[in-house]
């Protein structure tokens, strides 16, 4: 479950419809009732918080955001733009630093897709959205 206050248009969840969760982009929140519209492969729907879920940050994640990676010193970095995310050990998504010019970020446990989503937008003032758009899982 996602907290609906985390949530913001643009954000990747996965939503639960009669048991099967599908990948999905945020495209409206209703404040008063509560719910989001989640815009999947198959259609737009509202959901409450309760249907959805996060999904983890890894590397594929990275790569859908068309991130590039380097390997730097034993750790590795991940680059779009201006934007870094450095990873100290290889693959530990819960320890990390991220940084946009002198905004910089220590991050100290795992983090979910949209919630970079929502760091992203708050350093550097646009949206981190994907090339090729939401694909099902």
């Amino acid at each position: 479950m996602i907290k609906f206050h985390e949530l913001q248009p643009g954000d990747i969840v996965l939503a639960e419809y009669e048991g099967q969760r599908t990948e999905g982009e945020v495209t409206e929140l209703n404040r008063e009732d509560k719910e989001i519209c989640i815009q999947t492969p198959v259609q737009e729907f509202w959901y409450t918080p309760d249907q959805l879920f996060p999904i983890p940050l890894d590397e594929e994640q990275l790569k859908k955001f068309n991130f590039e990676r380097q390997e730097v010193d034993g750790s590795v970095k991940y680059l779009r733009g201006p934007f870094r995310i450095l990873l100290p050990e290889k693959g530990n998504f819960s320890n990390f630093e991220m940084w946009y010019r002198e905004d910089r970020r220590h991050i100290t446990q795992p983090l979910n897709v949209h919630e970079l989503q929502n760091h992203y937008r708050q350093m550097t003032k646009v949206e981190l959205t994907r090339a090729s758009g939401v694909s099902a899982s």
